[in-house]
This record gives C-alpha cells, sequence and structure tokens, in this order.
C-alpha cells in the first residue's frame, strides 16, 4: 500500500507542477497584453494631441489668412435657331 502512496503523491505533485507553470504562463502572457494595451493608450494619446494641435493651428492660420473665394464663372445660353 505504501507504494500505491508513493504514486498516488508523485501524480498529485505533478499535476501540482503542471498548474503552477500554467499559471504562470497565463500571468505572463496577461501581463504582457495590458502592457501592450498600455503602450496603445499613450500612442493613441499622443497622435491624438498631435492632430488636434495640428487643426487648431490649421484654424488659426485660416482665420489670419483666408483664401480668397473662387468667383463662378456664369456660362452665356447660346440661342438655337431654327
Amino acid at each position: 500500500m505504501a507504494e500505491g502512496n508513493q504514486t498516488i503523491m508523485e501524480k498529485a505533485e505533478a499535476r501540482f507542477v503542471d498548474k503552477q507553470k500554467k499559471t504562470a504562463e497565463r500571468n505572463k502572457a496577461t501581463a504582457e497584453y495590458m502592457s501592450e494595451a498600455r503602450a496603445r493608450e499613450i500612442k493613441t494619446a499622443r497622435l491624438r494631441e498631435l492632430r488636434l494641435a495640428k487643426e487648431e493651428a490649421d484654424r488659426v492660420a485660416e482665420a489670419l489668412n483666408p483664401t480668397p473665394k473662387k468667383k463662378r464663372v456664369v456660362k452665356k445660353a447660346t440661342e438655337v435657331k431654327t
């Protein structure tokens, strides 16, 4: 019976080690995912700030130097003789 208990203990220990490895891998993957998500959020915020600054600069430039509106060309209607 001692041998039976020994193998049961070895199997239980092996399962425990497997669970620990899987948990460690899962935690590592989660940490990588969270890190990538945070980096993406930071990059998106930086790009948004740059875009908004550019749009504001464009609005200021447009207000200081308005572009002249193009005059509409009126075509004269030609009469058709019958």
